[in-house]
């Protein structure tokens, strides 16, 4: 297991997957360690993941200051990875949170990243997100049998609790991130009680961690592709919202993985990683 010390001495370490051109990929979560992204559904087979456990995850150190959970205190650390890899400009995958920490790298540093892969990706960095009624009608499109009928329910109570939701009902609701719930996504969903690190996760998007205009102004000097990978049945981002950003972006591209949820990769692998594939190859 490769590790490298960052800005300010955090010991950071990250995995690899595979063989050939090498592809950094920032976990979700937000804060969860790396392991649930596997292999990306068998994208490692063309690819060299370099899978980053961030700060206070996984094998990574947990930083003496923990306001540098912050994803935008994080920039410097996918920077300093970039340097440890020896890499003039680099290929990054970003997953759901992970998408904000994409996006303040490509505005810090937009001559570092050639092609960035946005996978069902939050966008709170450049103020982007849909509305409860447009998250709960993409969600009711899986009403008439369970257990979706009991996780909408929940779902329904998450927006209405707003920033106090049962644990219960989070839980419950999390059935809607797969398209499909069978034994793969629930022991991929039981995993994640112990791969977050949940005090983390409640910093990363702490007052201060974004700055919309400036981010969006600063987005508008990134000259490489980006491919937002939206999943046909995710309520969070919706395939508007995916769409809204990849308009945002000036190389942006969306692509609407059909019958996927918040973990594309889980729901068809033969197809979400040839779709990656195709646009690391081709920038299309």
């Amino acid at each position: 297991m490769p590790v490298f010390t960052t800005y300010d001495g955090t010991e950071l370490a990250y995995h690899v997957e595979g063989e050939g051109e090498p592809l950094v990929c920032l976990p979700g979560g937000a804060m969860r360690a790396s392991r649930y992204l596997g292999d990306l559904g068998g994208l490692s087979a063309g690819r060299r993941l370099i899978l980053l456990d961030l700060r206070g995850t996984g094998d990574s150190a947990a930083p003496a200051d923990e306001s540098t959970y912050r994803a935008d205190h994080q920039v410097a650390d996918v920077e300093a990875l970039r340097l440890h890899l020896g890499l003039e400009r680099m290929d990054v995958l970003a997953h759901s949170a992970a998408g904000n920490l994409a996006l303040l790298y490509a505005a810090a540093h937009p001559g570092r990243v050639r092609r960035l892969v946005l996978v069902t990706p939050t966008a709170w960095a450049v103020d982007l997100g849909p509305t409860p009624e447009e998250s709960l009608e993409a969600v009711r499109s899986r009403a008439g049998r369970e257990p979706y009928d009991t996780a909408i329910a929940a779902y329904e109570r998450l927006w209405a609790a707003g920033g106090d939701p049962s644990p219960e009902d989070r839980r419950q609701a999390m059935v809607l991130a797969y398209g499909r719930w069978d034994d793969r996504a629930r022991a991929h969903l039981a995993a994640s009680d112990h791969e977050r690190n949940q005090a983390a996760a409640l910093v990363f998007a702490g007052p201060g961690a974004f700055d919309p205009p400036a981010t969006r102004e600063a987005l508008r000097r990134f000259d490489g592709e980006t491919l937002v990978l939206a999943g046909e049945l995710d309520g969070y981002p919706t395939v508007a919202v995916a769409a809204a950003l990849a308009g945002l972006l000036p190389h942006g591209t969306v692509d609407v993985q059909p019958a996927a949820a918040h973990f594309p990769w889980l729901d068809d692998a033969e197809r979400f990683a040839a779709r990656v594939e195709r646009f690391l190859a081709t920038g299309s």
